[in-house]
């Protein structure tokens, strides 16, 4: 049976076959307005078509993921399109109106869908692509442990029945010569006692004879001997032969103890040593994957990126027809677009040479972008407009702002939508627009109902999709992610921080001006504090603007002067 799409594994290798009728050759991209599967030709032919040539066309694996059809349980005629920020919850578009929801913020459904399918592809990618193949290869080197130790402990086995074995021989080696000692000493004591035997049995023989001597005289013809004999001195005995008692030896015992042998045999311990922990791979922030539109080519993209051991200035040049650096936006091929604060928009070349000019209202810093189509657009805050500039310098109105004021402007390059930071009296909001100018999201207040901005002159968006808005007056740089939640606020590292440009690199870092220090700040996508990127010692005065271009380098405008310096600090 076949898998549904949505079965099938984000990385899966399978057939997929162009969703225009009667094409049947293979899918390469996909439209994310239509959503439909398109092979190169049905791409082009869908680019070059009036009615869908602002569509965003991907690659098929950066597809949106359609959001599953659902009536509301309320208006059963009405599909749920809209997440209610506040509520969380997910309704129609006639609930939006209702009296509980007044005044809340909503988000278009699909892009929270989308957001939450890319999501679990990016977990299903680092179990697969990290967590399950650095399991594999701790489990073989686990096993070859099993095996090392295996080893180890029959060798100490080994070593401690030779370590016995030697001193069963040194044992056996002294109880023979003990042993033999004795045996001597018997043999000794025994030629001492038969010695004193033989002394008896001699005596014994002595006396015998005597008896026999002495019954000769008792005899009655020999009673004259008898006479004479008992007068003689041969009548007299010898004594007893002396002889004494052997000394047998003594054994005594040797003192020890199973501690004592066991100093003998040796001991067996585990080292105190604390465990060394396995060396894993790490997930590197610079190899995280990046959404990218089909005009971007993958050979732009430099994943294996890190920060160089020193910031290089590697050159400058003067922008021609403006006497300070307000904003920077970059376009095709390096060109760059600088403002003033009095209106003027410059486009240069890498070397600085003008190559056109074009006066606007604008008095904003961060009020233009160059979209995914190398299209201009800039904000025009007394007539609520944002205006587009296409290469052919057409100028025509590309989104009208209503009641709201539009301060700054960025063009997505994940997705060409577009943010805007808007203001109506004292209130300020960010929205965002697809890049065919339809309003998707607001975000205006966090969690606590609280206003997340005063006021947004400059906002850039981040890889991780986090929208990062330099505010003037609240003195801080706004983040929130792709959702609008507040993730954090960073406002510098003294006591005063006047924020200015911002913008953000292939690595995730967030690099912000500080007009007070001079200086400008390196954060990670999480709004930590890294370093000071840039002071004056490397020739920066009062920097106001930021861009990272299309060679990973640094551009800064600066406040005071048309000099704009290019640092080299990524390698």
């Amino acid at each position: 049976m076949a898998l549904s799409e949505s079965q099938i594994p984000p990385d899966a290798q399978h057939y997929l076959v162009c969703g225009t009728e009667d094409c049947e050759k293979s899918c390469q991209f996909y439209c994310n307005d239509c959503h439909q599967q398109m092979c190169e030709q049905c791409r082009s032919d869908h680019q070059k078509n009036k009615k869908t040539k602002n569509h965003e066309v991907v690659p098929y694996k950066q597809r949106k993921r359609q959001l599953p059809e659902e009536k509301c349980k309320i208006h059963s005629t009405k599909d749920i399109d809209l997440l209610c920020e506040e509520c969380q919850i997910p309704l129609c578009y006639k609930c939006a109106t209702a009296k509980e929801h007044r005044g809340h913020v909503f988000t278009d459904l699909e892009m929270v869908f989308d957001e939450k399918v890319s999501q679990c592809q990016e977990e299903i990618a680092k179990i697969r692509n990290h967590l399950e193949p650095t399991s594999q290869d701790l489990k073989k080197e686990i096993a070859g442990d099993v095996i090392e130790i295996k080893k180890i402990m029959e060798d100490l086995r080994r070593s401690m029945k030779a370590e016995a074995e030697s001193l069963k021989n040194l044992v056996d080696t002294v109880t023979s010569d003990n042993i033999e000692q004795v045996n001597k000493i018997e043999q000794s004591i025994l030629e001492t006692l038969n010695g004193q035997n033989q002394d008896i049995d001699a005596y014994m023989n002595y006396l015998n004879d005597l008896i026999k001597t002495f019954y000769g005289y008792l005899s009655p013809s020999n009673i004259e001997q008898l006479t004479f004999a008992l007068k003689s001195e041969n009548v007299v005995i010898r004594p007893i032969p002396e002889t004494s008692k052997p000394v047998p030896p003594v054994f005594t015992a040797g003192q020890y103890s199973k501690e004592d042998v066991a100093k003998l045999l040796g001991r067996i311990h585990v080292p105190n040593t604390k465990p060394e922990h396995r060396k894993m791979k790490t997930i590197e922030t610079a190899s995280i994957p990046l959404k990218h539109t089909v005009k971007q080519r993958e050979s732009d993209v430099k994943p294996t990126l890190s920060m160089s051991s020193s910031v290089t200035k590697v050159r400058e040049y003067n922008v021609p027809g403006v006497d300070r650096v307000y904003h920077v936006s970059l376009g095709k091929s390096g060109r760059l677009w600088v403002s003033d604060d009095i209106g003027k928009l410059v486009q240069t070349d890498r070397q600085g040479n003008q190559l056109q000019m074009i006066q606007t209202s604008g008095q904003d810093r961060g009020y233009h972008t160059v979209t995914q189509d190398e299209d201009l657009i800039y904000t025009d805050r007394n007539n609520k407009v944002i205006n587009r500039i296409t290469p052919d310098n057409t100028i025509t109105e590309f989104i009208k702002t209503g009641d709201w004021g539009p301060l700054s402007i960025h063009s997505s390059h994940i997705n060409g939508d577009i943010l805007v930071g808007m203001h109506i009296a004292l209130k300020c909001k960010v929205t965002r627009y697809n890049k065919t100018g339809k309003e998707i999201q607001n975000i205006e207040r966090n969690n606590k109902g609280q206003e997340l901005y005063v006021w947004p002159v400059y906002i850039t968006e981040n890889i991780n999709g986090d929208i990062c808005t330099s505010d003037l007056l609240k003195c801080a740089v706004v983040v929130v992610n792709k959702s609008g939640q507040h993730r954090f606020s960073y406002t510098g590292q003294r006591s005063l921080f006047y924020s200015r440009g911002v913008c953000t690199d292939l690595l995730g870092h967030i690099l912000v001006c500080d007009t007070y220090s001079h200086t400008v700040h390196l954060l990670d996508q999480d709004g930590q504090f890294l370093s000071i990127l840039l002071t004056q010692q490397q020739g920066v005065e009062c920097p106001f603007s930021l861009c990272v271009d299309d060679e990973n380098n640094l551009i800064v405008g600066q406040l005071y002067t048309n000099t704009v310096p290019v640092y080299k600090y990524l390698q």
